[in-house]
């Protein structure tokens, strides 16, 4: 008998206890979970690009004289200014032709000063009839072939100063020179191996080329836009150096190149940004990121929101009943701690913005909006 009573005692205990054990698990709250409201706002599209530099102009030294190379004042890399003694050519020869070209104008002024003389003599003859009209026409000829030769050998002379002006290599602009392969005693010129000296680069503003694919520029310029006038497409343009750094002074647009890449699809925008303090290196990789277009409005979606897995950017949605939905979406550029949402979400919905990990589709759970 107490056998028994003993087993119905434990057989109580039992469904005591899983009465109990269900109550308690039944009686669970929903976990409480931090959610954002989707926005919109009017923003511009932000794109990046990363490209490299290059001078704005670079001015390459040919002398227009031929000879030996008789001295060189300059050095690699070193910033040159306007008007800068550069090279100097062995004007000995030059010289000589300068010299017989002032001889040549002395000579050609005083046979046309005996030309004009005779001429002016034979004027009062030829009226008196002393002389036939011949006769006058023959000095009239001669003092006008006299002219004629001084001001061939005035243009001669000048010719031979600018030879050896040319002797004399200046820097046409400020810059930066790259090395010279002649050395002094070698013969420059054209037709040697020598016919160009060096290279200035000028370093007062640096250009960069954005390669920006066509689909894009289409959807952002539209299709009525001349291509070549794109002087309002970009904004904001700012330069960030390697170390990541923003670059102080801000891009403007120069132009853009004519012809539509084949093979990548893209069309390339110039810019450049001034150079003053010479930070910044021809050659030198950087990133640069404007806006493109006019501002739009736009959904935004919180950064911490939005999970990555395997590519697929998704959300936790929570529904007015506070029920967890999942979504994928599509984004775009980021803008400040949000993301520009291209699809899948809409401006006043609510998004999870933690503890996506412990949530599943159709859970109630306890919003609570961030602050």
């Amino acid at each position: 008998m107490q056998r028994y009573l003993f087993a119905f005692q434990l057989l109580l205990s039992l469904l005591f206890m899983g009465c109990h054990h269900k109550k308690k698990s039944t009686s669970m709250p929903p976990m409480k979970i931090e959610v954002a409201e989707v926005v919109s706002d009017s923003v511009a599209m932000s794109y990046e690009f990363v490209t490299h530099l290059e001078s704005g102009n670079v001015t390459s030294l040919q002398p227009r004289v031929n000879g030996y190379l008789q001295r060189s004042t300059l050095h690699s890399g070193r910033v040159v200014k306007k008007g800068e003694l550069l090279f100097v050519i062995d004007a000995n020869l030059l010289n000589t032709t300068l010299r017989s070209a002032e001889a040549q104008l002395l000579s050609a002024q005083a046979q046309e000063a005996e030309a004009r003389s005779n001429y002016e003599r034979a004027k009062p003859l030829a009226e008196l009839n002393a002389i036939s009209q011949t006769q006058i026409e023959q000095y009239r000829t001669t003092y006008l072939a006299a002219q004629q030769s001084v001001e061939s050998a005035r243009q001669q002379l000048q010719n031979a100063r600018l030879q050896v002006g040319y002797a004399r290599i200046y820097a046409p602009i400020d810059g930066v020179a790259a090395a010279s392969s002649a050395n002094e005693g070698d013969y420059v010129g054209v037709g040697t191996p020598f016919s160009t000296l060096t290279t200035i680069s000028n370093m007062d503003s640096l250009k960069a080329e954005l390669s920006l694919p066509t689909a894009i520029y289409l959807s952002v310029a539209g299709d009525e836009r001349a291509m070549w006038d794109n002087r309002d497409l970009l904004s904001n343009i700012r330069l960030y150096l390697t170390s990541g750094e923003e670059y102080e002074y801000a891009g403007t647009y120069d132009y853009t190149q004519q012809n539509i890449s084949p093979t990548a699809g893209t069309i390339t925008l110039v810019v450049q940004f001034p150079n003053p303090e010479y930070r910044l290196k021809a050659g030198e990789y950087a990133r640069i990121r404007c806006d493109l277009g006019g501002r739009k409005r736009q959904v935004l979606v919180p950064q911490q929101a939005v999970q990555s897995i395997q590519g697929v950017r998704s959300v936790w949605v929570i529904d007015s009943d506070s029920v967890a939905h999942y979504r994928p979406i599509e984004v775009g550029a980021t803008l400040g701690k949000n993301y520009i949402v291209e699809k899948g979400l809409y401006e006043g919905e609510i998004v999870a913005l933690v503890g996506g990990g412990k949530l599943h589709d159709g859970m109630k759970v306890i919003p609570v909006k961030n602050r």
